[in-house]
């Protein structure tokens, strides 16, 4: 769910991907409850549901279960209640990496991600510590089977910021105020499949490394990312 290695699909065995796949749908709940319980449960009415929920679908939750995450919320009074926490620190090298995690129990979780850091090389920071490094913006990848011109002309005409071509896919960067405009017109353009549809927080200048130390770092974001709270990770490694 960070959005690395350029938004490209990572390739598992199919035992692998699917329990990767069942992790990511539970985060995603997490993150529809959580969004639809703190405003509307009317995505059309609640902008940060409706971006969840584009999320939700870039990456094949089923409709039923995106569904019942958000009826969840609508019948939740006091129920489960997720604080937003935000953690940043350095891995091997002084990357930057940025932990965001929903949790209803803030030591415990505070407990998890620094033990994490510590175990893998790296080390917690302070607040503002490494945020400063990101912005937050949209990210739209779809197929390159539509005129290259046509999705360039129409998502720049939305709002859009940039597009790029990366291994057969248009990759499409918006302001975080212009992601459902432009989602919306290139729908209405005719594309119908999202490889990746999310607001999400991207690096300014990414840092290279050594092979050596750029497993390191991975392997710190995959341990962090396996954590049950942790939602998003985001970090300024250059991986290719």
């Amino acid at each position: 769910m960070s959005g690395h290695s350029k938004w490209a699909t990572i390739h598992r065995k199919k035992g692998e991907l699917d329990a990767a796949r069942g992790k990511v749908f539970q985060k995603l709940a997490k993150e529809l409850y959580v969004a639809a319980k703190s405003g509307t449960p009317d995505v059309d009415s609640n902008p940060s549901l409706r971006m969840v929920v584009e999320k939700a679908k870039a990456a094949n939750m089923p409709k039923d279960n995106i569904q019942k995450a958000i009826d969840k919320a609508k019948g939740a009074s006091e129920g489960e209640n997720y604080e937003s926490i935000r953690y940043e620190g350095y891995g091997p090298s002084g990357i930057a990496i940025m932990v965001d995690c929903l949790t209803d129990n803030r030591n415990r979780t505070a407990s998890q991600v620094r033990s994490t850091f510590t175990k893998r090389g790296g080390n917690l920071g302070t607040d503002g510590s490494v945020s400063y490094l990101f912005e937050r913006k949209g990210i739209l990848v779809i197929p390159s089977d539509y005129d290259e011109d046509e999705v360039m002309m129409c998502a720049l005409d939305a709002g859009a910021s940039d597009m790029e071509t990366v291994d057969g896919t248009y990759v499409i960067t918006t302001p975080a105020d212009k992601f459902i405009a432009v989602k919306d017109a290139l729908s209405s353009l005719g594309v119908q499949e999202f490889l990746t549809s999310e607001v999400t927080f991207v690096a300014k200048n990414e840092v290279e490394v050594d092979e050596e130390t750029k497993e390191k770092v991975l392997s710190l974001v995959e341990q962090l990312e396996d954590l049950d709270d942790v939602q998003n990770v985001y970090y300024n490694l250059k991986e290719d």
